[in-house]
C-alpha cells in the first residue's frame, strides 16, 4: 500500500476527531487539527502538503484565539467571573460520568448557574448571567468550528494537489 495514501487517511481521521473535539470539548479540537496537518506535511514533504499546513494552521489557530477573545470579553461585558467558569468546568467533568455523552454540557451549564447564583443572591440574576455565559461559548465555538472546516477544506484541497502532482 501506497505511504502516502495511509498518512492521508491518518491524517484526515485526527482531523475529524480534532473537529468533534471543538464541539464535544474532551479533546483539544482545534490543536490536534493543526498536529495532525504537521504529521501529514512532515509525512509526505511536499509543496502542496506544506501549503495546505500553513493555510490549515493559521486558520485553526485563528479559530481557537477568536473562540478564546470572544468568549473572554462577552463574559467581562455581563461581568462573569473565571471562578464560575472554572466551577462550570468542575461540575461539567464530574457530570461526564453521571450522565454520559452530554454530562459535559449539562453540568457546565449546572455548575455555571449554581456559581453564578450563589455569588449573586438572585436567580433571575444567575440565570441571565449563566445564558449570556452559555451563548457567549456558543458563539466561540460556532466560530472555532467554522474556521476549523476551513482548515479541513484546505487540507481536502492540498489532497488534491498532492496526489495530482506527485
Amino acid at each position: 500500500m501506497d505511504p502516502d495514501i495511509v498518512i492521508t487517511v491518518i491524517a484526515a481521521l485526527a482531523i475529524a476527531v480534532g473537529l468533534t473535539g471543538i464541539v464535544i470539548p474532551v479533546l483539544p479540537g482545534s490543536i490536534l487539527i493543526i498536529a495532525a496537518l504537521l504529521g501529514w506535511a512532515l509525512g509526505l514533504q511536499s509543496a502542496p502538503a506544506w501549503w495546505a499546513f500553513g493555510v490549515g494552521a493559521v486558520l485553526a489557530l485563528a479559530g481557537l484565539l477568536s473562540s478564546a477573545v470572544l468568549t473572554g470579553r462577552r463574559l467581562k461585558q455581563r461581568q462573569v467571573p473565571n471562578i464560575s467558569v472554572l466551577a462550570g468546568v468542575v461540575v461539567g467533568v464530574a457530570g461526564m460520568f453521571v450522565i454520559p455523552v452530554v454530562g459535559l454540557i449539562v453540568g457546565f451549564a449546572v455548575g455555571l448557574l449554581l456559581s453564578e447564583y450563589f455569588r449573586r443572591r438572585s436567580l433571575p440574576a444567575a440565570w441571565s448571567a449563566s445564558y449570556a455565559a452559555l451563548k457567549a461559548m456558543g458563539l466561540g465555538i460556532l466560530v472555532e468550528l467554522g474556521l476549523a472546516f476551513a482548515a479541513g477544506t484546505v487540507f481536502v484541497g492540498g489532497i488534491w494537489w498532492h496526489f495530482a502532482t506527485r
